[in-house]
């Protein structure tokens, strides 16, 4: 793991993971109410870290003290119930941030949060970003904008998890991974996959060879998917459930 610091002054230096310029701000919902000061206040405290595949970035019930912007690599959002079964909330990538419960009273994570790959990360205080809330009072109306998609989009997936049938749901979240992936294909492991939807890992392994067959997916590779026909997919998932 490293930390990327002026050591004259203890101060983080120019940002190793930026390109063109191009600040991790740019890409986060979170920051983009931000006035330009602000944001050059939130980076002047930022620290930039490096981790290997299977570290464990956050866990459970620990304090939240940072906005932990991912720069490149994927993080697995996940929770484990009383019978030791994972379940993923989400899967992470380049640009994207985890930040919930930031707000609350008493912030803790109620998740823990693991580099399925190497990833370099940016961490902004969480003290400054709240202290900077309360000085710019048109920023709340952004924030309540932007909680309110965060809301829409968590039940779309409850409603996912509601359908029965194992082929229409995983065809509903392909396409949900499919809008968010950066380079066309959907990297992700069976096992996380199957934890994604709540459902048995042969369960997925029989659905995506029948999705596969009918032409709407294909393999790319180990571990990677491309939805090949899109439009087909989606009016696929959009059938009645059947009993």
């Amino acid at each position: 793991m490293r930390e990327y610091r002026d050591p004259e002054n203890n101060r983080p230096a120019n940002c190793p993971f930026g390109k063109n310029d191009t600040s991790c701000m740019d890409r986060i919902r979170l920051f983009r109410g931000l006035p330009e000061q602000s944001r050059r206040e939130l980076m002047a405290g930022v620290i930039h870290k490096s981790y290997p595949a299977g570290k464990v970035l956050i866990e459970e019930e620990t304090a939240v003290r940072y906005i932990l912007v991912i720069r490149k690599g994927r993080v697995k959002i996940c929770r484990t119930d009383a019978g030791g079964e994972e379940h993923i909330l989400d899967i992470l990538h380049d640009g994207q941030a985890i930040w919930h419960d930031l707000f609350l009273k008493e912030p803790v994570y109620h998740y823990t949060a693991v580099c399925l790959t190497p990833v370099d990360a940016c961490l902004f205080s969480r003290k400054e970003f709240m202290r900077m809330i309360t000085q710019e009072p048109e920023m709340a109306l952004g924030l309540i904008a932007m909680l309110s998609t965060e809301l829409t989009e968590e039940k779309e997936k409850v409603l996912l998890l509601s359908i029965r049938d194992p082929d229409t749901r995983l065809a509903g979240f392909l396409l949900d991974r499919d809008e968010k992936c950066l380079d066309g294909c959907i990297s992700m492991k069976l096992a996380d996959i199957a934890a994604s939807i709540s459902l048995r890992q042969e369960t997925v392994s029989r659905s995506l060879t029948r999705l596969q067959k009918a032409g709407y997916i294909r393999r790319v590779g180990r571990g990677r998917l491309k939805v090949a026909d899109r439009q087909g997919l989606l009016a696929f998932f959009r059938r009645e459930d059947p009993e």
